[in-house]
């Protein structure tokens, strides 16, 4: 029985979004172009279980590169309808059009010139009366068993408002990139913004040998930098190879006298290597091809200038993954 009633609010709250989309005619596309030509904020206004789907759609809006904020109509008549300017166009969202402390604000909102989008499953009431365009969310029945409970119908507005952002996202070719700015702190943000620069070890926490010197030499770079890894150079400072434990452990295999070689004789040439600007996810993409921990920055191929060195767990400790 739980189960059962479950999935008929499911089903009631479904057939509220699909019902919209019956409805989407010539209005939605000039609510869009409205949004589109607007050169100011996009004001959201609501009140009650309105008001927190009012909150969600500036939201949505601001995140994909729309400025938008939410304004609580009773607070708009107490001074914070001071926020509004006169290149601002409003989304104002009540199921039944008639909620008084969002009617109490329309007078201003006229007196500022602005655009009124209006949400309403009511085109008869007020609301819809002052609007310059209308979008009707109205359902027809709601989840609730008393029909009384805002659910099937806040729902559809929800809908609306993402079907309007992500449409005047597309409009405006947004993209990941321009997702990342506004995100810096999420995993995506951190995958398009974070730069092999940002995270690379430099100067003297660099492991270096020349191509001539010792293992004992070789061994003790390796530990004091604790990278696993060390960079192996000729006379004039350009990376020419690295010596990593596993080039280690293979010289042993094959019953080497570590301390009579040098540096030369076990690295592996040609080391790969990343550019400074590359994104920290193209490091960690290269090291996964090719079965590394480590890259060392340099622009082209050795022999090259070092100018870092990133490790796998630099990128992990980031958050980049």
């Amino acid at each position: 029985m739980i189960l059962e009633r479950a999935r008929r609010i499911f089903e009631i709250e479904a057939e509220a979004v699909r019902q919209l989309c019956g409805r989407l005619n010539e209005d939605f596309v000039r609510a869009v172009n409205l949004i589109l030509e607007c050169r100011g904020k996009v004001i959201v206004t609501g009140i009650g279980k309105s008001g927190l789907v009012s909150q969600k759609i500036a939201s949505t809006f601001a995140c994909s590169g729309t400025p938008a904020f939410f304004l609580h109509p009773a607070e708009g008549l107490h001074g914070d309808i001071g926020m509004i300017a006169r290149n601002d166009i409003v989304i104002a969202v009540s199921n039944s059009g008639e909620t008084e402390e969002l009617l109490k604000i329309l007078p201003t909102i006229k007196r500022f010139g602005l655009s009124l989008i209006a949400l309403t499953g009511n085109r008869a009431s007020e609301l819809a009366r002052n609007a310059d365009v209308v979008l009707d969310i109205g359902v027809s029945q709601e989840a609730c068993p008393l029909g009384l409970v805002p659910t099937a119908s806040t729902t559809a507005t929800m809908a609306m408002g993402d079907a309007l952002a992500i449409t005047v996202l597309e409009r405006r070719g947004f993209r990941e990139d321009d997702f990342a700015l506004l995100h810096p702190g999420g995993s995506l943000g951190k995958k398009l913004l974070l730069r092999v620069s940002d995270l690379m070890h430099r100067n003297e926490r660099v492991p270096m040998v020349h191509a001539d010197d010792s293992m004992k030499l070789v061994l003790l770079e390796m530990t004091s930098k604790r990278l696993g890894v060390t960079g192996v150079c000729n006379n004039t400072r350009e990376l020419i190879g690295v010596v990593t434990d596993g080039d280690l452990r293979r010289a042993l295999e094959k019953g080497s006298d570590l301390l009579k070689t040098t540096a030369r004789d076990v690295m592996t040439v040609a080391p790969k290597t990343i550019p400074r600007d590359a994104l920290a996810a193209e490091a960690l993409r290269r090291m996964e091809l090719h079965s590394i921990t480590c890259l060392f920055v340099g622009d082209g191929a050795p022999p090259c200038a070092v100018e870092g060195i990133i490790h796998l767990h630099d990128i992990l400790r980031a958050g980049v993954v």
